[in-house]
């Protein structure tokens, strides 16, 4: 939960609204804009263009490849004509192909094999994440609804390979704001709640399970700001404190070392002695370090691959600079490593499934110009064979370069940026400007590799900047920690400098700059209109934090034990310095300074961000005479998941850019 708190904001109107007009909808629902409206901003996008909207952000037609366990079937999600994306398995020996999950409403937002014979999958109301989990077997028979419980959360903790027919999750089902787990039987759906998290003042925030499902630590919350681990030395024994960390400290268990005579050894990601995370095993009964394993000087390790099927032997570890990086480790690995990166070339690529004798492997690969295939490697034969290109509509060589750059903050830090290119950019033919900051917007990053905005956006002229500002993880504590309580003070003197590194190149119109962002990206959008209402051109807000008051006070019940990290990380409302400081960067309390056009987008059921951030940004705004487009989907939540509305949402988006860009 730590970690998950670090990226906190770590991704069709009229028929929605009849579907439930029986039910009280969230926000004002005057506010938003109406179709005809949105419709008339996005018919602004006029010209001849190669690709459309549909084609950069349309679902493939196949995606989420999967073999089960023993390699008998292989399974994958197929979508129809409706934009469904149902789930279907092929018989591997038979070629025999079965659907056996139809997408309904509600998204299927992911699935997976437990064992040979049944997969899960979750599914959640609206985008209101409170997950729910679901069983069914290969033949589409015995479907059971596994965790049936209204306005509670269910988290995936260990899949336990070695205990085929169950798996440990954790919910909030006996209090909204702290998770328990629990075994539970995938055939049956019957739970064993395997601890109890009592103390609401001291939360226990993470458990560690080993491969045979046995409860081998966990780490408490202390004083709201700090964390405590506890182990075991035994099943009889009690739970002994390890070490204690705060919130700006990593300690986390990655897993127990099998491979060892010494059963308290564990692999633990950690930055206690270093700047950047690495990877140390450590001996959790005696405390100490047995041996550092990986580091990396300047970039956190992202971390480890091991072999179940080899004992548990090292494969590889990864940790992401400019680009990601593997280094392999086991022989094994290593000669996969070559064949695949022969195979493969100066492309990226991926595991992203396996049989469980690893005689068959799954490997997906993409760049910054190609979306992405899947391959099959059969091991034995050392053959491939492509299954799909994801987007085989988008043709590499009309896509747009993303260069990684490096800028230097003025008071010193190292920025790594990511910069795509229209291809036909050139000092007689400057490209207008977008900035794009993340969200989170702490530990979360922006990466290189194929990105469908940033594509569409070059493919209407438009350049896009990504900045990695500090606070941005992976690049060590001292660069996390920098972002401490600089939202909308350094975080946004970042962004600005730069765009004023790359307004320097030749073929930028430094006059036409917009910046869009989405969640904390959202938040930065609003907060750099008031900071530098003359920098930009305008600017775009989906699901953006706006006022830092109502942000917090609309706080999941999940994220309240929390609120001590979040003081000493955001600001402290309680705090008269930081109440000020809250006041005076929550653009929705300052909307006297934005001069500029604004187009904001909302997901009704956010739980993260809830609408009324944009509700007040809009109200506030078209009280003082701002005509501001307002997109509500009220079947969505931190971010539009539907095809169609994403697609509308993009439409209605390069409409409004259209208007003020060029």
């Amino acid at each position: 939960m730590k970690k998950s708190l670090l990226i906190l904001f770590s991704i069709i109107q009229m028929t929605n609204m009849n579907a439930q007009e029986n039910k009280e909808l969230p926000g004002n629902t005057k506010l938003p804009s109406s179709p005809e409206e949105l419709i008339k901003i996005a018919e602004l996008d006029k010209g001849d263009y190669k690709y459309s909207i549909e084609d950069y952000f349309a679902k493939p037609k196949q995606s989420d490849f999967q073999f089960s366990p023993n390699g008998l079937y292989f399974s994958y999600r197929e979508k129809d004509k409706k934009g469904k994306k149902h789930i279907y398995i092929k018989n591997t020996e038979t070629d025999k192909v079965e659907k056996i999950v139809e997408e309904g409403e509600e998204l299927v937002r992911g699935y997976g094999w437990i064992n040979d014979n049944r997969l899960i999958y979750v599914k959640d109301h609206g985008g209101d994440e409170n997950y729910q989990l679901f069983a069914i077997d290969v033949d589409g028979k015995n479907p059971l609804a596994l965790t049936p419980f209204d306005g509670v959360k269910v988290d995936i903790i260990n899949s336990l390979p070695e205990h085929e027919d169950f798996m440990i999750i954790q919910m909030n089902k006996n209090n909204p704001q702290i998770f328990e787990p629990y075994k539970i039987d995938v055939n049956t759906g019957e739970l064993t709640q395997l601890f109890e998290n009592k103390n609401i003042a001291a939360p226990i925030a993470g458990y560690d399970f080993d491969k045979d499902g046995n409860l081998r630590a966990y780490t408490q919350q202390d004083n709201f700001v700090d964390y405590i681990l506890y182990y075991r030395t035994d099943e009889k024994a009690g739970f002994e404190k390890v070490v204690k960390t705060s919130w700006k400290d990593n300690f986390h268990i990655i897993g127990f070392d099998y491979r060892s005579k010494n059963k308290h050894a564990a692999y633990v990601k950690t930055n206690l002695e270093s700047n950047t995370d690495e990877i140390v095993l450590y001996d959790l009964a005696k405390k100490e370090i047995i041996k550092k394993v990986f580091s990396n000087e300047d970039f956190d390790v992202s971390g480890m691959n091991r072999s179940r099927y080899r004992n548990y032997e090292i494969d590889y570890f990864s940790y992401t600079g400019e680009k990601k990086h593997i280094i392999p480790v086991s022989e094994h690995y290593k000669k996969l490593y070559k064949i695949f990166t022969e195979k493969f070339g100066d492309k990226e690529f991926s595991i992203t499934s396996k049989t469980k004798i690893e005689d068959k492997y799954l490997v997906y690969t993409g760049s910054d110009k190609f979306y992405g295939s899947y391959y099959l490697y059969n091991a034995k034969t050392q053959g491939f064979k492509k299954l799909m290109d994801l987007m085989p509509q988008l043709k590499e060589e009309d896509m747009a370069e993303m260069k990684s750059i490096k800028v230097k903050s003025r008071d010193g830090l190292t920025l790594y940026c990511y910069l795509t290119v229209p291809k036909n950019a050139s000092a007689k033919n400057k490209a207008p400007l977008i900035v794009n900051p993340h969200g989170g917007p702490y530990g979360v990053r922006d990466y290189w590799g194929f990105n469908p905005e940033t594509q569409l956006f070059a493919s209407r002229g438009y350049a896009t900047l990504q900045v990695n500002y500090r606070g941005s993880g992976g690049y060590g504590k001292e660069f996390f920690l920098a972002g401490n309580k600089q939202i909308g003070r350094k975080m946004l003197d970042d962004l600005e400098d730069a765009v004023a590194h790359v307004k320097k190149m030749d073929w930028i119109d430094d006059e036409k700059l917009a910046i869009y962002g989405g969640s904390y990206g959202g938040l930065a959008t609003l907060g750099s209109l008031v900071k530098t209402p003359d920098l930009y051109t305008c600017g775009v807000d989906y699901v953006g934090v706006s006022n830092l008051f109502t942000f917090f006070d609309a706080f999941p019940p999940y994220w309240k034990p929390y609120l001590g990290q979040v003081y000493e990380q955001w600001y402290n409302p309680e705090d008269e310095e930081d109440k000020k400081t809250m006041t005076a960067v929550s653009p929705a309390l300052n909307v006297d300074k934005i001069t500029k056009p604004l187009f904001v987008i909302q997901g009704a059921n956010d739980p993260r961000v809830n609408i009324h951030e944009s509700d007040q940004m809009v109200e506030n705004l078209r009280a003082r005479g701002f005509k501001i487009p307002y997109m509500v989907k009220y079947n969505e939540g931190h971010g539009f998941s539907h095809e169609e509305n994403r697609i509308e949402l993009y439409k209605t988006m390069l409409g409004f850019f259209s208007e003020h860009l060029k």
